[in-house]
């Protein structure tokens, strides 16, 4: 009925007669029309939210009945009123026109409301994560949820979040804790076994879990117990040491070996192993130096003394070949014992025969044996020869102090530790008189045999002749200058063998103020440990020369590592310090040293990219420091 109502309204609103009592159209316009004009007629509208024949109807329109979403958009709430509608954004959301009620024609849209921007939402250990028109609490890391459920909501939960903690940690049979420790969540507790028990390291900790328990140690202690010592080469074991911790096992070398480093001891750690020892028994081999010839059949040598027993039985072999060949040759063998140093024997010799002298040392003592020639011929010039300024030679001549006489020298040279060396010199002087002395060209280190002939003789005079080394090389190095840590790797080369055999490579660590005074031959510097501090500098380490490479090797300060006996400590922030590389020679009871600068360290504070940023300077053949000492004996 009302649709019919509306449109016969509108047939007579259109038509712009009067109505019916004959008054004005616009006099009959509803309270909520609106009269208009055109055309020449006149008509009811009803409003704008209203829909009827603008005259006797003009009912309110409802435009929420579509829906809340169609209407004003997500998340909102549609209301109708008297000719219009607003909208209200839901629980949890806001207006973007930051007004209360909207209309969306305007593009205003209803957006999620972040409630975690405030602080203390979810109380004390909770922690806040947005949702779509809401929000939900968490307990954070380190606290674990009570007297409610997770997710929980602080208007309709009773949920509290409470630190973890784990309470004592538990007890090991036979291990106690190091330290202190907290109960917290990812605390850990440190446990170690008792003395005279031990574990393996990897079982030692227990941590508190985020289920607030502690994780169940795995630490098992057990008795040490070290077993039977271990052998050790050429060596017995004195006494019956027990296996306890702690127990000590002594050694001594058998006959024929010494141990040169000291005492030989296997310590029964906390482990249950015997530690290796650094001492060795090395063999004892005797070394016979400097053989010369006097008197014309005697015969004087030198050993390196000071590692060897007091009383050594010499083997000296004879071999004489006569100048006529009707007469047989001389073979003959004879042992002596002697407690000295510089032992000397005259030998019962045929004149007019050429003779060859080897002397070694017999059972258990081994030795390196040396030959010594000798010409006991009639004719001969020369006698009494000596050695003096270690690579001069004077003798006695026959001849009268006016009369010329010519020499013939063949030298030979070698050295035991570098085989492939090999020096020969052949050449001739004259002397006119009676006491000639020659001073030789020779190398350092190196063993020679010497050969004298005057020209008036017919068989030469042969004897050995023991050069002393002199100062190695001078360290090759790249010479570094460095701001702080971490150091370069400093880059070691293997020296040559030129002046005598290398022993040894050691790195010092100095303070860098005694880098000036630093005596190259001093003792002075010591292990790191050996030292209450390290004002008077330390070694950081030795390499011996059998273990160095004959490209190079490289070596990091401070590593804490041990290289040989000395261990590479690191170094004090805010120190300043010198490192020096020496390289060392030791050949019959004679020590020489070479020192080079290999790097300044500046202890300055600085960044990890500024030490990135630190040139290093490298200087090939080394700065050097040319106040070191040369030598010391």
């Amino acid at each position: 009925l009302l649709p019919l109502l509306l449109l016969l309204g509108l047939a007579r609103g259109a038509t712009g007669a009067p109505g019916a009592d004959g008054s004005d159209v616009c006099a009959s316009c509803h309270k909520h029309a609106t009269c208009k004009q055109g055309e020449g007629k006149k008509m009811c509208i009803c409003n704008y939210g209203f829909v009827g024949n603008g005259r006797t109807q003009c009912i309110d329109k409802n435009e929420c009945q579509l829906g809340d979403t169609v209407v004003c958009g997500n998340h909102t709430s549609c209301h109708n009123t008297l000719g219009g509608f607003y909208c209200i954004c839901l629980e949890g959301y806001r207006a973007t026109n930051h007004n209360k009620t909207f209309i969306p024609n305007d593009g205003t849209f209803c957006a999620d409301i972040d409630e975690c921007e405030v602080s203390g939402l979810c109380r004390h250990g909770g922690q806040c994560v947005n949702t779509h028109g809401s929000f939900e609490c968490y307990c954070m890391d380190g606290y674990l949820p009570k007297n409610g459920p997770v997710p929980f909501h602080p208007t309709r939960d009773a949920t509290s979040c409470a630190e973890i903690d784990c309470g004592p940690p538990p007890d090991v049979p036979d291990g106690y804790i190091l330290g202190n420790y907290t109960s917290r969540l990812g605390s850990q507790v440190h446990y170690a076994c008792r003395e005279g028990f031990f574990s393996g390291p990897e079982d030692m900790v227990s941590s508190c879990t985020a289920q607030g328990t502690w994780e169940p140690p795995k630490l098992n202690c057990q008795e040490v117990s070290c077993g039977r010592p271990p052998e050790v080469p050429h060596a017995m074991l004195v006494g019956n040491p027990s296996s306890r911790l702690g127990s000590e096992a002594q050694y001594v070398c058998q006959e024929g070996f010494e141990s040169p480093g000291g005492r030989i001891t296997s310590v029964c750690t906390e482990k249950g192993t015997w530690t290796d020892s650094t001492v060795t028994c090395t063999e004892i081999i005797i070394e016979i130096n400097n053989v010369s010839v006097f008197n014309n059949t005697c015969v004087r040598w030198q050993i390196n003394a000071g590692r060897i027993n007091p009383k050594i039985t010499y083997v000296i072999n004879i071999k004489g070949q006569q100048l006529d060949p009707v007469e047989s040759d001389h073979k003959e063998t004879l042992t002596f014992t002697t407690d000295s140093q510089t032992p000397e024997v005259c030998l019962d010799l045929y004149p007019g025969t050429n003779y060859t002298v080897k002397i070694s040392t017999a059972p258990p003592r081994r030795s390196m044996p040396a030959t010594v020639g000798i010409w006991t011929a009639v004719k001969q010039t020369i006698g009494n020869i000596s050695i003096f300024n270690e690579t001069c030679l004077k003798w006695r001549s026959m001849k009268t102090a006016d009369t010329q006489e010519m020499y013939l020298f063949h030298i030979q040279g070698q050295r035991c530790y570098q085989k492939e060396f090999a020096q020969e010199m052949i050449f001739n002087v004259t002397i006119s008189s009676q006491t000639p002395e020659v001073c030789l060209d020779l190398r350092p280190g190196t063993n020679y045999s010497v050969s004298i002939q005057a020209l008036s003789s017919e068989f030469p005079v042969v004897i050995s002749l023991t050069t002393p080394i002199t100062e190695p090389p001078l360290p090759e190095v790249d010479f570094s200058t460095v701001h702080g840590w971490p150091l370069p790797r400093l880059r070691l080369r293997k020296a040559k063998e030129d002046n005598g055999p290398i022993s040894s490579y050691q790195v010092l660590v100095l303070p860098l103020v005694l880098q000036n005074s630093f005596s190259c031959a001093s003792v002075r510097a010591t292990s790191f440990f050996s030292n209450t501090s390290d004002a008077d500098g330390y070694v950081a380490a030795e390499l011996l020369a059998k273990d160095v490479k004959d490209d190079a090797m490289e070596i990091s300060i401070g590593d804490r590592l041990y290289y040989g006996k000395y261990y590479n400590a690191p170094l004090k922030t805010g120190s300043d310090y010198c490192i020096i590389l020496r390289i060392t020679s030791e050949w019959n009871k004679v020590r020489r040293c070479s020192c080079a600068v290999w790097a300044q360290v500046k202890g300055s504070s600085v960044t990890l990219q500024q030490m990135a940023g630190v040139g290093l300077g490298s200087v090939v053949a080394v700065i050097i420091l040319a106040f070191l000492s040369s030598s010391a004996v």
